[in-house]
C-alpha cells in the first residue's frame, strides 16, 4: 500500500500558511528533513507521526493517507446526492449537502468546490429563488473566501480553473470587474488548452474517444458563442436571426439529427427565433416556433431518466436526466408561460386568440 504522507503534510501545511522552515522549527527536524519528505524521497521516523498529525489536527491514519479509499467513496455519495438535488433546482438542499460534505471532510476540494457552486446559485436571477438578491449579499464573502482558497491550494487544475471562472464571474455581478479581469487573465489561451495538445501522446485506443469528446466540446463552445452574438444586442436583428438559425443546422451537422428534442435548449432556441420573428413582423412562424418550444418544453419536462443517441461525429451519448442543473424549481412548462412569453417581443399580440392557444397548451 502506497503512504501519501509527503503529499498530505505538503498540502495541510501550505492550507494553513506554514513554511518548511516553521515546520521544521516545530518538529525540531531540519529543514531538508521536511523538503525530502514532501518530495516522496523518505517518510518522517515512525515517532514523529503522531506529533505531526496532532499538529495538523487530522488522524494518524489520515496523515498516511489509510483512510483516503473511504473517503473518496464517502465523498461520492455526497455529490450523488448533490446532482439530483441540483436537477430538481432544489439549491438550499445542495447547500446544506455540501456543508454536510464539508464538515466531515474539511480539506476535500471537490466539496468546497460544490459549496462554493450552490452558495453562488442561490443568487441566480434566473430561477425562482425570491430572496436571490439577499443572498448574493449574504454569501458574497463566503465565495469569495471559498474561491480563493481553492485557486491558492487545490491540487487538481480542473477544479482550481472551475472556481476561478465562477469567482471571476461572481465579482462581475458585484460590480468589481477589475478583480474579474486579473483572473480572467490567468486562463490560457484557447490554442494553448489540453485538448488542443493531448493528440499527440495518445495511445491508438485513446484516439477515438478523444476525437469524439473534443468535437462535442468543440460544438458547445461554438454554440455558446453563436448564442452571445445573436443576445448580446451587438448586431442587428436579421443578423441574429441568421446566428440562430445556424444553430440549427450546427446541431443538425453534428448529431445527424439523431439527438433527442427534448432538451432545455431545444426550448430555448425555438422560444429565441420565435421572439426574432415576432419582431421582424412574420407572426405565421412566430407561432410556429412558439408551438415547437411548447412541444420541446412538454417533452422536457417528460424526458426518460436516461436516454442514447449516436451520430458519426460524436460517437454513442449517453445523457441523464439528473445530468441537468438549475437553480429553478418549476417545470419548464411552467417557466415558459410564466417567465419567458412574458417578453415584451410578444406584447403586440398577446390579447390574439392564437396566442391564447399557446398559453393554453401550457396549462
Amino acid at each position: 500500500m502506497k503512504l501519501n504522507i509527503g503529499e498530505t503534510i505538503k498540502r495541510i501545511r501550505k492550507e494553513k500558511e506554514i513554511t518548511q522552515e516553521e515546520f521544521a522549527e516545530v518538529l525540531g527536524v531540519s529543514c531538508q528533513s521536511v523538503s525530502r519528505w514532501e518530495n516522496n524521497s523518505c517518510y518522517p521516523d515512525i515517532e514523529l507521526i503522531p506529533t505531526i498529525a496532532s499538529f495538523f489536527g487530522i488522524s494518524t491514519d489520515k496523515l498516511m493517507g489509510i483512510d483516503d479509499l473511504n473517503e473518496k467513496e464517502n465523498v461520492q455519495k455526497y455529490l450523488e446526492r448533490f446532482q439530483v438535488a441540483i436537477s430538481k433546482g432544489d439549491i438550499y438542499k445542495c447547500i446544506k449537502i455540501a456543508r454536510e460534505g464539508v464538515k466531515e471532510y474539511p480539506n476535500n476540494y471537490i466539496l468546497l468546490d460544490k459549496l462554493m457552486y450552490a452558495l453562488f446559485c442561490s443568487g441566480d436571477d434566473d430561477g425562482n429563488i425570491p430572496e436571490w438578491k439577499e443572498n448574493m449579499e449574504k454569501y458574497d464573502d463566503e465565495i469569495t473566501a471559498l474561491g480563493e482558497r481553492i485557486m491558492k491550494y487545490c491540487p487538481d487544475i480542473n477544479i482550481r480553473l472551475e472556481a476561478a471562472s465562477r469567482l471571476a464571474f461572481h465579482h462581475i455581478l458585484h460590480n468589481r470587474k477589475e478583480l474579474a479581469k486579473k483572473i480572467y487573465e490567468i486562463f490560457p489561451p484557447m490554442e494553448l488548452c489540453k485538448e488542443q495538445q493531448m493528440w499527440w501522446v495518445l495511445e491508438k485506443d485513446e484516439e477515438l474517444p478523444f476525437l469524439q469528446k473534443a468535437i462535442k466540446q468543440s460544438y458547445e463552445s461554438l454554440k455558446s458563442f453563436i448564442r452571445l452574438l445573436a443576445d448580446a444586442d451587438v448586431v442587428d436583428i436579421e443578423t441574429e436571426y441568421i446566428a440562430i438559425k445556424k444553430i440549427f443546422e450546427l446541431e443538425e451537422l453534428i448529431f445527424d439529427g439523431n439527438r433527442p428534442k427534448n432538451s432545455w435548449g431545444d426550448v430555448w432556441l425555438d422560444f429565441d427565433i420565435a421572439k426574432r420573428y415576432a419582431l421582424m413582423g412574420d407572426y405565421d412562424n412566430m407561432y410556429k416556433h412558439l408551438h415547437l418550444s411548447v412541444d420541446e418544453a412538454k417533452s422536457f419536462d417528460n424526458r426518460p431518466d436516461e436516454q442514447r443517441y449516436t451520430s458519426v461525429l460524436v460517437g454513442e451519448i449517453t445523457e441523464k436526466k439528473t445530468d441537468f442543473e438549475t437553480s429553478d424549481t418549476r417545470p419548464l412548462c411552467e417557466i415558459l408561460r410564466d417567465k419567458w412569453l412574458l417578453h415584451d417581443e410578444f406584447d403586440s399580440v398577446r390579447s390574439s386568440t392564437e396566442f391564447e392557444k399557446v398559453l393554453k397548451r401550457l396549462e
